[in-house]
């Protein structure tokens, strides 16, 4: 053996070379030939303006090729079930891993769906009582309030030596409760919200929104069922006739020669409307909803919406529906004193799943808080809780805004986690505007400079110390820090809260001050929400927007949601001579090619369609003949390619002069929305344009208090300042403004502040200082203070 050739370092493995992620001309939405190298096993950064393609090239390109490749791996059988996805636009996508996505989308907002059914909580906790309850009563489905009993009977044939028919009868016990039907709730409709009875169906007497008397499924149904008659009013129904109307069972009926289902109304009103939670309804359904039906907690479950044997069986004294009622804190203390061995394996699952609610900052959650009253942090957070004790190394954790909803206090407890994800050998990329998660960091990736078309490119990949001395717009304002009012303003008048109990307040008292700039804060959980949404009183004329998604197809778009649309058409068809809806897309001047689209799109089975521009408009989506109406010498294809301060431009003045429209585009100017074009989809739009462009609409509503829930989300460190302006300007237009924040930014802006806590779930829902943001830096007697004087330096 040749000396020191048993000492000689091996030459290195070319597995060991796949290190970096390759992202070559990446062109997704708004991105401009964009191409990049990631290291892998780091932690990657994203960062740029809101509207910049942090979203596109993250979440559109890689993610989304990752997830096309894996969905690739099965039969196309199994591919057909799935989500069909198409191919980013990009050159070359090299190095990908598996990619589990950490989103923002809000969790399912059905009203059976809970913090414990959403998270597999609930599902170990069934297995328990089912084992060591007291008395038994059943397999796991007994302690479910989405299983029924069913019970059977019937005569059945054993094929065994002769044949024998003998009976049988059959049981499934379930934990739903009868009354409510596993909701926790039960409803009482008022009729008269429904119909006026004294016109008959004919003369059109529903009043339930979408209801309209030509509609084939709803209003002629009823109609021409034959089972009432169409011209009789309502009122004059035989005892019969109102009870087919409004109770009949789901039966089959024809109407013009097509098989319908025709059932009672106040069955069918049940499944279409209260079958869905109501924080997810749209705003003219949800106003409907709480105008025709009164919701009270279900008298026979107490709202636990179990069966009264679910709820006789218990473990030392406790039942399923108190241990999803606990807090979760709590109740992993209760499953860590559980000593029986004979389940030991699910009390280690249970207790990890628990303290991991704990770990991230959920602990003062219950089981059986709906899913579909989270916030959108809250769910984000809700869903990494699978993630934290996964034994999975090599993949990418994509994360958006993982720090949303957080307060200063909370985010180190994130980064934590994120870093520990990193250690065990995974990428992590997360997109984040906060300076404290974006410090961390061992790569950044700046994208801009601008948002939109102004955007969509790289401006800076390194390390966090190159992004401070780079000169970027994020580099210049990482170590932005907002200073204290030197004077604030004197409040009008104020509001008055008294003995609000709301989920975790404490019997609160408190007085917000108008005619100025409030900020509602604490820790995550200390019931800011509660206070402000749950215990506002009723005709205080005050506008509330929230942090819920924008609902639209890809032929929305901000014209349309704003209702900027209505006075352009109108304005093109007086110029004209002709009606409105030839300039809508979705109405008469549709392009009869695509329908309005712009795009024509190919379904190719369990493959990813495939969309192509219409070739009969050029994905201009009007008819020709409709492009030869001008107004100010321009097409409406052409005002709808415009960005928002030109058309603000070009409605100001001169021929095209609008008032109604230029009234609009200057509210979305206001919020920083300059640069969207008015008919970009807002399927396209990022996080922080839809909660602006939803700000810009609010705006018009006549309240004098506005109610902003976390408007930062989605903002860049430099459009914070623009929003702190926004708020100003408000605010001396003689409105009064009331946000609930978790940013040093508008903490010190604020002209007062409430601050709540100590901590969270029931160690909070009382406040810790109400004053000046000076008073609350200079006493430091809460988290929030202290944090607060932090960021100020003083």
């Amino acid at each position: 053996m040749t000396p020191g050739a048993g000492t000689r370092s091996p030459a290195p493995h070319d597995a060991d070379s796949h290190d970096l992620i390759r992202v070559h001309g990446a062109r997704e939405n708004n991105l401009k030939d964009v191409s990049i190298e990631l290291p892998k096993r780091r932690l990657t950064v994203f960062t740029g303006v809101s509207g910049s393609g942090k979203s596109s090239l993250v979440f559109s390109t890689i993610a989304a090729e990752s997830q096309r490749l894996i969905n690739e791996t099965y039969s196309t059988f199994v591919q057909g079930f799935m989500p069909t996805l198409a191919r980013p636009e990009v050159d070359v996508l090299e190095g990908l891993t598996t990619a589990i996505i950490v989103d923002q989308q809000r969790m399912g907002a059905n009203i059976r769906s809970t913090v414990g059914t959403a998270t597999d909580a609930n599902a170990m906790l069934r297995i328990l009582f089912s084992r060591l309850g007291q008395p038994h009563i059943g397999s796991p489905n007994a302690f479910s309030f989405n299983v029924p009993t069913v019970r059977a009977s019937g005569a059945i044939t054993v094929e065994r030596g002769a044949r024998k028919t003998e009976k049988a009868t059959f049981t499934r016990v379930g934990g739903m409760c009868t009354r409510c039907e596993g909701q926790g709730a039960v409803s009482d409709i008022d009729l008269t919200q429904l119909y006026d009875d004294s016109k008959s169906l004919a003369e059109g007497a529903f009043t339930i929104p979408g209801w309209k008397s030509d509609s084939f499924w709803t209003v002629r149904v009823y109609a021409e069922s034959g089972f009432v008659d169409p011209d009789k009013p309502i009122g004059k129904y035989t005892e019969k006739e109102l009870h087919d109307f409004l109770y009949k069972e789901p039966v089959k009926v024809k109407v013009d020669g097509v098989n319908l289902t025709y059932e009672g109304l106040i069955p069918k009103i049940q499944k279409s409307f209260l079958s869905k939670d109501r924080e997810a309804m749209q705003p003219h359904i949800r106003a409907f909803v709480d105008r025709a039906v009164t919701f009270t907690t279900c008298p026979e479950c107490d709202g636990t919406r179990l069966s009264e044997a679910a709820r006789s069986s218990r473990i030392g004294g406790v039942s399923i529906a108190d241990a999803c009622a606990m807090q979760i804190s709590d109740l992993a203390g209760w499953v860590r004193d559980l000593g029986e061995p004979s389940v030991a394996p699910l009390l280690a699952s249970l207790r990890h799943t628990l303290d991991s609610f704990v770990e991230i900052g959920l602990g003062y959650l219950s089981l059986d808080r709906s899913s579909g009253t989270l916030s959108g942090g809250e769910a984000q957070r809700v869903k990494m809780i699978r993630h934290l004790g996964s034994s999975l190394t090599d993949v990418t954790y994509v994360f958006d805004e993982p720090t949303i909803g957080l307060h200063p206090h909370d985010i180190q407890r994130m980064n934590d986690l994120l870093l520990r994800l990193r250690d065990k050998g995974n990428t992590v990329l997360v997109v984040e505007h906060k300076p404290e998660a974006i410090v961390i960091a061992d790569h950044v990736v700046d994208l801009g400079p601008g948002a939109g078309t102004a955007g969509g490119t790289v401006c800076f990949e390194g390390t966090v110390e190159g992004l401070r001395a780079s000169g970027t717009v994020t580099g210049r304002h990482l170590d932005d820090r907002a200073a204290l009012k030197e004077t604030v303003r004197e409040p009008t008048g104020t509001l008055e809260i008294r003995g609000a109990a709301t989920h975790n307040l404490r019997d609160v008292d408190v007085d917000i001050p108008l005619g100025v700039l409030t900020v509602v804060t604490g820790v995550a959980g200390s019931g800011k929400s509660s206070l402000v949404h749950g215990s506002l009183p009723a005709g205080a004329g005050v506008v509330s927007i929230d942090q819920g998604a924008i609902r639209g197809s890809r032929r929305s778009n901000p014209a349309t949601y704003t209702g900027l649309l209505d006075p352009i058409r109108k304005a093109f068809a007086k110029a004209n001579g002709v009606k409105p809806a030839l300039f809508s897309a979705n109405s008469e001047g549709a392009c009869p090619g695509c329908n309005g689209a712009g795009v024509i799109y190919t379904d190719l089975g369990m493959m990813a369609g495939v969309s192509t521009t219409c070739e009969d408009c050029e994905g201009k989506r009007f008819q020709a003949s409709v492009l030869d109406h001008h107004l100010g010498g321009r097409d409406i294809s052409e005002v709808l390619a415009m960005s928002v301060v030109e058309a603000g431009e070009f409605f100001g003045a001169g021929e095209a002069r609008t008032p109604a429209a230029h009234a609009i585009l200057g509210r979305l100017a206001d919020v920083g929305l300059g640069y969207l074009s008015l008919g970009q989809p807002l399927t396209t739009l990022s996080g922080g344009e839809r909660q602006r462009l939803k700000l810009a609409t609010h705006m018009a509503e006549k309240g004098g208090v506005y109610v902003l829930d976390e408007p930062t989300t989605g903002l860049h460190l430099a459009d914070v300042e623009q929003l702190l302006g926004l708020l100003d300007r408000l605010v001396d237009s003689g409105k009064s403004v009331i946000v609930i924040e978790h940013h040093q930014a508008v903490m010190a802006h604020a002209d007062w502040i409430i601050d709540l806590g100590p901590g969270a779930g029931h160690d909070g829902g009382r406040i810790v200082f109400e004053g000046t943001p000076a008073d609350l830096v200079a006493a430091r007697s809460t988290l929030t203070g202290e944090h607060l004087a932090a960021y100020v330096g003083t």
